[in-house]
């Protein structure tokens, strides 16, 4: 892969859209400035579209996770039930590598408007099901469509919008989770129990069509890549991007399917194996540096992947911690996930505001990793103390989620700015795929930790210790790696 992906851009920050026939940016028009907003003319249309469709993934996944019990007992699925969530993970990471690399060579129009479609269908599929393995088809199909989605949304801020209104975006893909984290939960459970839990599906039909047409015609008007894309590279098929994130999707699930072995003449194999088969496939997905988190871009990269590891995966196991160790009820318990992306913006925004030289996002990153780590450690041990109050830990995780926006905000500006125009696609979507790896992986290894800890005959309290203690290492390890964001100057 070009070694440009790893190369600091120069000048007054970051790669703007493709010049127009006059020489600027198609998204800056003559006598625009800082003073001018996401919302100003013929952006409005699009800001909104790719805030609609940031928040219908968002409304879809906590609804989902609601009404996920009732479906599996439904649909007999219930012996499976964890692959109701691994089917879209999963296929979430194939989407994003495919959208990325189809926007570095068509522009992002193509893959927003085929991640929506397949994003449709799969909900279709999944209302529709009358068996568990078709209700998994219908989530795979949707994880497809999420992938091109999301990650299209961040190209599209690289593409579309001139450096000063990044960060503001970025903000408003973080709010964009706000209201679904507060009512989709609500509106799912309602729907499922007045009418049945296929409405939650039906439902997201008229969003996407509304977010369609809201943010394709904005997307057509803009250029391909500035820089001429690569040419494809020569070789056989099982060695294309699709091959490898294939590969890496059947790696990963292979680790942790293997964690929840008991017998450990199978388990350790196969959980070598699954490492084998995905490392190799995730160096051929991902910008050249990033396994060795080369500063800059392939830093950034790792940034997101450690940030995610931490957030996600402790916040996965903050209401079974409540419910099974405090006696806290499930709605009470869900405060904290409330919480959390409420503090999240409010975080974000901070950090748009104050947004600035380049050398200070690198701060921002790791007082945001640091105040990320204080609301962890105040969150577990209220979750796994009882000297501390259980709703303590929404607290804490009110403090974890504004340490989250700070430095998740930091990191993505100062990394796409980084980025070539004409590597936009593959940038944002190694993001993304950082994401769910780590959410993924810190997730499925918490779940084996609980799983290990009742099998040798321990309480979910020590696979939670287990867990709370490598969220911990990983916001360390993020706190160093925040220096390498950006190169050192030469010289």
């Amino acid at each position: 892969m070009s070694q440009e992906v790893n190369q600091a851009v120069e000048g007054a920050g970051g790669p703007s859209a493709p010049p127009g026939a006059d020489g600027a940016p198609p998204s800056v028009t003559a006598g625009e400035g800082p003073a001018e907003s996401v919302f100003s003319g013929a952006r409005r249309a699009l800001t909104l579209g790719v805030v609609l469709s940031v928040s219908m993934v968002a409304f879809e996944s906590l609804g989902v996770a609601t009404v996920l019990p009732g479906i599996a007992d439904d649909l007999h699925g219930l012996g499976a039930y964890g692959w109701g969530l691994s089917a879209l993970m999963l296929a979430n990471i194939v989407g994003t590598v495919v959208a990325g690399r189809a926007a570095d060579r068509s522009g992002p129009a193509r893959s927003m408007a085929a991640g929506m479609l397949v994003f449709a269908v799969g909900c279709a599929v999944a209302g529709a099901a009358v068996s568990w393995p078709l209700f998994l088809l219908g989530r795979a199909l949707q994880g497809l469509g999420v992938g091109a989605v999301m990650s299209m949304a961040y190209t599209v801020i690289g593409l579309a919008y001139p450096e000063h209104l990044r960060a503001r975006m970025f903000a408003l893909l973080s709010s964009a989770w706000t209201v679904p984290s507060l009512i989709g939960p609500v509106i799912a459970g309602t729907l499922s129990d007045l009418t049945s839990w296929r409405g939650v599906f039906l439902l997201m039909l008229p969003l996407i069509a509304v977010a369609a047409a809201l943010t394709l015609p904005g997307l057509r008007r803009l250029d391909g890549p500035s820089a001429a894309p690569a040419a494809a590279p020569a070789g056989p098929w099982w060695q294309s991007p699709l091959a490898a994130s294939v590969l890496l999707t059947a790696g990963t699930a292979l680790f942790l399917q293997a964690l929840l072995l008991k017998n450990l003449a199978l388990l350790i194999p196969l959980a070598l194996a699954g490492p084998a088969v995905a490392v190799p496939a995730l160096r051929r997905v991902t910008p050249d540096g990033t396994l060795g988190l080369r500063a800059g871009v392939g830093a950034g990269i790792g940034i997101r992947f450690l940030l995610c590891g931490v957030y996600f995966g402790s916040e996965a196991f903050l209401p079974l911690g409540l419910q099974e160790l405090r006696g806290v009820n499930a709605s009470l318990a869900g405060l904290g996930l409330s919480a959390g992306a409420i503090t999240w913006v409010a975080g974000s925004a901070w950090q748009a505001r104050r947004d600035g030289r380049a050398q200070g996002r690198t701060g921002s990153v790791t007082l945001g990793f640091a105040v990320l780590l204080a609301g962890l450690a105040v969150m577990a041990a209220a979750v796994l103390t009882e000297a501390v109050p259980p709703l303590v830990a929404v607290a804490g995780w009110a403090l974890g989620g504004v340490g989250m926006g700070v430095a998740f905000n930091a990191a993505t500006t100062d990394t796409l700015e980084q980025a070539p125009a004409a590597r936009q696609g593959l940038v944002s979507g190694s993001l993304q795929l950082a994401q769910t790896l780590a959410t993924a992986l810190v997730s499925g290894i918490g779940g084996a930790a609980v799983a290990m800890a009742h099998q040798h005959g321990a309480t979910t309290r020590a696979g939670l210790v287990f867990t709370f203690a490598l969220t911990a290492a990983l916001a360390v390890a993020g706190v160093l790696l925040s220096r390498r964001l950006r190169p050192a100057p030469a010289g």
